[in-house]
């Protein structure tokens, strides 16, 4: 995921070349939590994981993973295959997501790219449905230049496409403050797309408008696992549930 205050300290040259990662603690929560909540690990990577060792992972207790898998319409992650098929060959249920980038290219373009270069999803049981990584931004203004009517509008593009893509509704990652501050804090996704939240915090906050509960927390950038640290909200097997979206 994007760092925002580390990306503003690398190049731009640097930015482009490497996955700048999540929001800094002080706008995710200002105190982490101190050890995993409730609920069952896994972990989230990009390139700047390079080549991971998955069983290493598995045998630390990781369950899932989400791999980055493209941004905008003109970066693919170089790792993503040892990434994404490592996950998949060690056990773990796996999933890919996308930056979004709404200040170039619509949302639906977006979506067919991320579907295009490794977004996907099949009925096999370990394979999550795609993530929308929808945040701040790295590169310049905090909501991409867009009001957030035109916000809604490109968020509702990319869900969309990908739903007619892949007959599956998009995971959303976000932060409760970017939703509110980009979106007016929307509600109309909560009924279709599962909510991945990031927050850095011993409880994970109010989350977005409509949302009941989360399905992902990030509550950690490090941890037992390389990359973000991860929990589902339920067992594994209600996990299987949504990879299948229903019984396998």
């Amino acid at each position: 995921m994007n760092r925002p205050l580390r990306s503003a300290l690398r190049t731009a040259a640097a930015a482009l070349l490497a996955t700048v990662t999540l929001a800094a603690s002080a706008t995710l929560g200002a105190t982490p939590a101190s050890a995993a909540p409730a609920g069952l690990p896994g972990m989230d990577v990009s390139s700047h994981q390079g080549n991971v060792n998955w069983s290493a992972a598995w045998n630390n207790g990781a369950r899932f993973a989400y791999v980055k898998a493209t941004e905008g319409t003109y970066y693919t992650n170089p790792y993503f295959a040892q990434q994404y098929n490592g996950s998949y060959n060690v056990g773990m249920i796996r999933g890919s997501y996308h930056f979004a980038r709404p200040d170039t290219t619509s949302g639906a373009t977006q979506a067919n790219y991320f579907v295009d270069h490794g977004g996907g999803w099949s009925k096999d049981g370990k394979t999550l449905p795609g993530a929308l990584d929808i945040e701040y931004n790295p590169y310049g203004s905090t909501c991409y230049g867009l009001s957030q009517a035109s916000m809604r509008s490109w968020i509702a593009s990319f869900v969309n496409q990908y739903y007619a893509r892949t007959g599956r509704w998009a995971t959303i990652y976000t932060t409760t403050d970017w939703w509110t501050t980009c979106t007016g804090n929307t509600s109309q996704f909560a009924a279709n797309n599962p909510l991945w939240i990031a927050r850095y915090s011993s409880s994970v906050g109010t989350l977005p408008a409509g949302w009941p509960t989360y399905s992902f927390w990030q509550w950690a950038s490090s941890g037992v696992f390389p990359g973000d640290q991860n929990v589902w909200n339920g067992t594994l097997d209600r996990l299987k549930v949504l990879a299948c979206n229903g019984p396998c």
